[in-house]
């Protein structure tokens, strides 16, 4: 029994550098045994709901041999998203969820493992207020500089962080410094991630004012249907220029969503830009 049940997870343990020799298995008592299959038992059901799932989005997503991100959204509903990087810092978390109820809108917030670590209740506070949320990695490292493990080490360890802090199920992944290679969008997939990057940067960290935040997001040539968003939590204009940017983005015909809300979930194509395309359209 002992040596059957080592082959089949004698894989899964391998992954894990946890494996314990057959010959200490063999010669330890009944007792024993017992004792570390209901231990193996437990670790493969924690396996099981620590991995990301299969991935679902359409396979046909290359464009002349390049793997992209979704960049934005073909639709012709006049909705764009509006997302949020919380990498580093906390003080203005809390004030953005305010605006963002006052004005009756949903973001999403892409977090960091440390900053999932420092922060739990922010974390909980985001969900509670029904926002996607995010993984924008364990480190925040560029994901082309790492080896496939370390990719997936990325993925798996803020994924089982966040699922065990909050039960939350996170789809979406942003890319660290918006790098990216074949290699990075493949395994994201692999895990059942959508690689998102954005359309329109607020530019917000560079603290030129709010002014200059709302006048980027609404003046820019790339606002358009299906567009994303860049905002980021820890910039000390983003909350004074928030109010002035959702009531522009609103004057001009446009409902602000979440990512969740505006990615294609299945059957669709990327072109050359990174636009995610009903598969309808190219028929």
């Amino acid at each position: 029994m002992i040596k059957d049940f080592f082959r089949l997870v004698q894989n899964k343990m391998k992954h894990y550098a946890i494996l314990p020799s057959l010959q200490s298995l063999l010669k330890a008592s009944a007792f024993q045994n017992a004792l570390f299959l209901l231990g193996i038992l437990a670790f493969l059901h924690a396996c099981m709901i620590l991995s990301p799932k299969a991935v679902t989005a359409s396979s046909s997503n290359a464009v002349n041999g390049l793997e992209l991100p979704i960049y934005s959204v073909q639709t012709t509903q006049k909705k764009v998203a509006l997302s949020f990087d919380c990498a580093f810092g906390n003080s203005d978390t809390q004030k953005i969820l305010d605006i963002l109820r006052e004005k009756n809108v949903h973001a999403t917030f892409f977090v960091t493992g440390s900053w999932v670590k420092s922060y739990p209740d922010s974390v909980k506070a985001i969900l509670d207020a029904g926002h996607d949320l995010g993984s924008y990695g364990e480190n925040y490292v560029s994901m082309k500089s790492l080896s496939v493990p370390q990719k997936k080490a990325e993925l798996e360890n803020l994924h089982r962080r966040v699922k065990n802090l909050t039960e939350y199920e996170m789809n979406l992944f942003r890319l660290p410094y918006g790098d990216y290679d074949n290699e990075t969008i493949r395994t994201i997939k692999g895990y059942g991630y959508f690689p998102i990057q954005w359309t329109v940067n607020s530019m917000d960290w560079k603290d030129y004012g709010p002014d200059d935040i709302v006048k980027r997001v609404l003046d820019s040539d790339r606002l358009k249907n299906g567009a994303i968003i860049l905002c980021h939590n820890g910039a000390r204009c983003t909350p004074d220029a928030l109010p002035k940017m959702i009531d522009g983005l609103s004057k001009k015909g446009y409902q602000v969503v979440p990512i969740s809300e505006l990615v294609l979930q299945s059957n669709y194509r990327m072109d050359a830009e990174g636009t995610q395309i009903p598969e309808d359209s190219f028929r």
